[in-house]
């Protein structure tokens, strides 16, 4: 092994985080974590982990369970695709690997969910096979090491990181060299006020070398933050809140919401929830009360959320779904074992914590 490759495992011997995965390097355990690992800090996917496997031990309780059920487990994760390819991946190792990862890499490629690095991820670090990955971590870590002057994403760079992550790896040290490059990164090498004192690989450098690693990554101009306004209502009905299923394809599917939606330009959040409401459900509503604002992101976007109690104008409770695929009436606690999309997460955490679920 080459000098590099010596410092950089010699110092994970020493600073490795305690991560449950880490415990075994089951196959199942590495996909999971990998998956939540995805769009998810470190600390909060430890969490969600620890809660996944206490459900569903194995593969196999995962293809018993209901999408339904799937999917209040992943909540407050996000990006939800990642728990239907999940489910999806399930059945098919189910039914054509007998229920278990393949240790192959062109087969993990065709799995739901599973690109490159995920797959990279599963050969070296389930199987200690010699894959390289790299992740936002490693992009961080080459940047800086190889001072490289242009962004990470630009389609040269980019493949130079990769031919690199392979050249670096020691024979039969897949699994502890990768996991060893993510937590320097992690840890170390980190974005802001990196900790250049304590790297293993300092001299090697060439960015502390020139005093540059302030300067790399190189970074590309942020995308544009979208800011968005919503309204939404809480519509009671004999101690119970009407929900709706959000449609099998688009944004939160499969999700269920309080009706609701986007304001359109000139409109007040109360006119806004008034036609929403009846374009979604052919309910009119009036008699508005605010609850609250909640404020949320995702990706680029920033969401107001305008929260009311309604009532019905009329003697109709019963709605006509045009946004959506099924409703319920459900009492307050029930909410608890279903799906939403965060700010009406947060908007039911509010609810909660003030005590009041009506006018």
């Amino acid at each position: 092994m080459n000098k590099i490759q010596q410092q950089i495992l010699a110092w994970f011997q020493d600073n490795a985080r305690d991560l449950p995965w880490r415990k075994t390097y089951a196959p199942y355990h590495v996909w999971i974590s990998e998956i939540m690992l995805q769009q998810t800090q470190m600390d909060r996917a430890v969490d969600f982990f620890n809660r996944w496997v206490a459900r569903f031990p194995d593969l196999r309780s995962i293809v018993g369970a209901s999408e339904e059920e799937v999917l209040k487990l992943w909540e407050g994760l996000g990006y939800y695709a990642r728990a239907r390819n999940i489910i999806k991946t399930a059945n098919i190792l189910l039914a054509e690997y007998k229920g278990k990862l393949p240790a192959e890499h062109d087969l993990l490629l065709k799995l739901p969910g599973i690109g490159k690095y995920t797959a990279g991820a599963i050969m070296s670090i389930a199987f200690n096979k010699e894959y390289p990955l790299v992740d936002a971590n490693i992009q961080r870590v080459f940047a800086r090491l190889f001072n490289l002057t242009r962004p990470v994403d630009d389609k040269k760079i980019y493949d130079f990181i990769w031919q690199k992550a392979a050249e670096l790896l020691p024979a039969g040290k897949a699994r502890e060299f990768n996991q060893a490059l993510m937590e320097l990164g992690a840890l170390v090498c980190i974005a802001k006020n990196p900790r250049c004192k304590i790297c293993p690989i300092r001299k090697e450098c060439l960015s502390f070398r020139l005093d540059l690693v302030a300067q790399r990554p190189v970074l590309n101009t942020p995308p544009k933050t979208i800011f968005i306004e919503m309204a939404t209502g809480i519509l009671e009905h004999e101690g119970k809140i009407l929900v709706q299923k959000r449609k099998a394809k688009g944004v939160w599917a499969n999700l269920w919401e309080f009706p609701g939606g986007r304001l359109e330009a000139g409109e007040t959040p109360e006119m806004a929830l008034v036609r929403e409401y009846m374009e979604e459900t052919e309910l009119a509503v009036g008699n508005l009360k605010k609850i609250t604002t909640i404020q949320h992101s995702y990706t680029v976007y920033r969401v107001t959320l305008h929260c009311y109690f309604c009532s019905s104008m009329d003697d109709r409770v019963e709605p006509v779904l045009h946004g959506a695929q099924e409703y319920r009436w459900l009492k307050p606690e029930e909410l608890s074992n279903f799906a939403l999309p965060a700010g009406h997460r947060k908007l039911i955490d509010y609810l909660q914590g003030e005590k009041r679920w009506f006018f």
